[in-house]
């Protein structure tokens, strides 16, 4: 018996249609689900490499018609190299039969698309009312993609950017500039949390980049560069501090991210902890005045990879059938 051939769909496919897809509210309801317990995600899989890193991650939804597996990886040297640091794909199976229908070859893109839709999702539900300006930690491509979604959800356009190369500032505010921001640049971190009351950090850092000395009442972060068991970009004691800790998953985030980190150094328990989707549909409080503290940890969950999996290869297979 002849098992069908999957659907191969180029990163040019990928990129045509993704214009036409509600990713926001795809990502946003992947978190409620998850929450609500209608998903089967194992723990991720993972190689950690000398000059990279690759995560496997892979999951379902409950009576949904497929099962994702994702592979992506990061190697953080490839612009000396010129090539992006991120890379993967992505495989749509059938729950009903096993069968492989469609393979992704997103080259990382819809990873990092996600974790910025994630971003937006966070400050939607998280971020204060109103705000003075967005920190970014980070210049590479997830600060610009958030830059990029932040735009759906906020009005805020004053960007306050951090890197260590001068070059890489200068790139990111042309890029900011372009997408109708007003941006400023610093090499001194401590700027972000002292003058901004958003701020998104997108570093593959292993140690604390902001400190809890510089927080300052009524700031939010969202916390997206560490998703590993060593990194870590914040100060354990800055969620120490917070009024409300949110993890994109609290089983995950107990084993890798800030959470972890805060929790190995005593700083935090488990039990002060809210998830993500929970706080969207209003189970679990979030933000509730502008003058809280919020610190949410997107460690990336693979609803998220088979929300954004599924909306491409249907939308990518319509187009198809009707070509």
């Amino acid at each position: 018996m002849h098992i069908p051939e999957p659907q191969i769909i180029s990163r040019a496919q990928i990129d045509a249609v993704l214009p036409g897809l509600d990713l926001l509210s795809a990502i946003e309801r992947s978190f409620v689900d998850y929450s609500a317990g209608r998903a089967v995600v194992p723990p991720v899989g993972e190689l950690l490499m000398e000059k990279g890193e690759v995560h496997i991650k892979y999951g379902l939804l409950k009576g949904a018609p497929y099962y994702v597996v994702k592979i992506a990886a990061g190697f953080y040297g490839n612009s000396a190299l010129g090539l992006p640091s991120s890379s993967g794909l992505m495989l749509v199976c059938s729950q009903e039969t096993g069968v492989l229908v469609g393979v992704l070859l997103d080259q990382g893109h819809l990873t990092d698309l996600r974790t910025a839709v994630a971003g937006a999702v966070v400050a939607r539900h998280l971020a204060p009312k109103k705000l003075e300006r967005i920190g970014m930690l980070g210049t590479g491509t997830q600060a610009r993609l958030q830059l990029e979604h932040l735009r759906c959800v906020a009005d805020c356009r004053a960007v306050l950017a951090w890197g260590r190369d001068p070059e890489r500032l200068a790139r990111y505010r042309v890029f900011g500039e372009h997408m109708g921001y007003r941006v400023e640049t610093t090499q001194d971190a401590r700027q972000l949390l002292r003058t901004c009351n958003l701020v998104v950090t997108s570093t593959p850092s292993e140690a604390p980049l902001l400190s809890a000395g510089d927080l300052q009442a009524g700031t939010h972060i969202t916390a997206v560069g560490s998703d590993t068991p060593d990194k870590q970009e914040l100060d354990s004691e800055i969620l120490q501090r917070a009024d409300c800790v949110v993890a994109d998953s609290i089983a995950q985030c107990l084993l890798r991210g800030e959470i972890h980190q805060a929790i190995r150094a005593g700083k935090l328990r488990a039990d002060e902890l809210v998830e993500l989707g929970d706080v969207i549909v209003g189970k679990s409080p979030g933000r509730t005045d502008d003058s809280q503290i919020t610190v949410a940890d997107l460690t990336g969950v693979a609803v998220q990879d088979i929300a954004i999996a599924t909306a491409v290869y249907e939308r990518a297979r319509t187009l198809g059938t009707s070509q």
